[in-house]
């Protein structure tokens, strides 16, 4: 059993609401009146009012932009390497901003991190992220690393998994798991249902949480107590993630609700049997907020009163889809309401179509 100490967030400093995002797409597209409308639509019940993004492009006419103009038509199109640039230099400092969110007023300190887990999955280099990390928070050059790329919204889960089993097989680890995604870097113009929908879901954000063994300080937020995963296959091609040479392409099909919605219950099934609990024996859910669509779809499956996913709702309106680093922000909101306590399931989404799950005992 391990403990999870604190959990610290970041956002970068452009704010945009998602009218003016939508705004940008307006003019980007010269669609006709009808498509027009239809975007409008999509922005409006999206449940998102604010997004954030670490270059201003989204807020600024597009005869104004900075980061990606090269000319009024977007041609040509920003290459991978200069969405990687802009990566490199953007994606460690807000990392490093979270964790020092995440030491405030804490028990351990930066001195006593042993293991570092980096997730991410929409920048990749070697050296990377880790040892960006590494010097940026003066850690010793021998802490223990590990990489967790390119597994989309439940990488997060997936780090405290591994966290946990660190913890568990030495007790006086201590471990810094930090997820940070750029997914705004990744903009595509194309009027495919796959881009208009990640292009009024995605944002950027990063969290980082520390994971502790027995051994350490018995201050802390929860304790984790299990995990359970499964991959739905008839849903690869519904859900995916693909290098090109203008960016990343997000595969993001109109029928992964529904593909939650037809599988969630038999796998929550599973996971509680996995726990040995009972669906009454749940005391919050901490769901990754995808999209509306698909809270929407959990709360129909699961049954759920209208008030078990408000702080993801919440965290989707403020914030938006982030990618990996989103689940913790739902986490942290929910081990901080004090109406919240017991037995915590969280689950996540993502390429595969894989949907991970965790315990945690607050």
């Amino acid at each position: 059993m391990s403990k999870l100490i604190s959990i610290g967030t970041a956002n970068p400093s452009h704010a945009i609401d998602q009218l003016s995002i939508y705004n940008f797409m307006d003019q980007l597209y010269n669609a006709s009146d009808d498509e027009r409308k239809k975007l409008k639509l999509l922005y409006e019940r999206s449940g998102i009012t604010k997004r954030y993004s670490v270059v201003p492009d989204y807020n600024l006419d597009l005869r104004k932009r900075e980061l990606f103009a090269f000319t009024h038509n977007l041609e040509p199109f920003p290459s991978l390497e200069k969405r990687m640039a802009l990566y490199h230099q953007h994606a460690a400092p807000l990392a490093v901003q979270a964790i020092h969110n995440a030491f405030i007023n804490q028990p351990v300190s930066l001195t006593d991190v042993t293991h570092l887990i980096t997730v991410s999955c929409t920048g990749m280099s070697a050296p990377g992220l880790d040892l960006q990390l590494l010097e940026q928070l003066h850690l010793p050059m021998h802490t223990h690393r590990t990489s967790v790329n390119f597994m989309g919204c439940y990488a997060a889960v997936h780090a405290l998994k591994i966290a946990d089993a660190i913890a568990t097989a030495q007790p006086n680890a201590v471990i810094l798991i930090a997820s940070v995604e750029l997914c705004t870097l990744h903009f595509q113009k194309t009027t495919d249902y796959d881009n208009l929908t990640a292009n009024a879901l995605f944002a950027d954000g990063a969290a980082a949480c520390i994971v502790t063994g027995n051994n350490q300080s018995s201050s802390h937020m929860a304790t984790l107590h299990g995990f359970y995963s499964e991959v739905f296959v008839s849903g690869k091609q519904d859900m995916a993630w693909q290098l090109s040479s203008t960016g990343f392409l997000m595969t993001l099909s109109a029928y992964i609700p529904k593909l939650i919605e037809s599988n969630i219950a038999g796998f929550m099934n599973k996971a509680l049997n996995q726990y040995q609990l009972e669906l009454k024996d749940v005391n919050g859910w901490c769901i990754h907020p995808g999209g509306r669509k698909i809270l929407e779809a959990l709360e129909l499956q699961l049954q759920l009163v209208p008030t078990a996913l408000q702080h993801s709702y919440a965290v989707l309106k403020e914030y938006g889809n982030m990618s990996s680093p989103t689940i913790l922000f739902v986490l942290k909101r929910m081990l901080e309401d004090a109406g919240v306590n017991g037995n915590l399931i969280g689950a996540a989404f993502g390429p595969g179509l894989t949907m991970e799950t965790f315990l945690i005992q607050k």
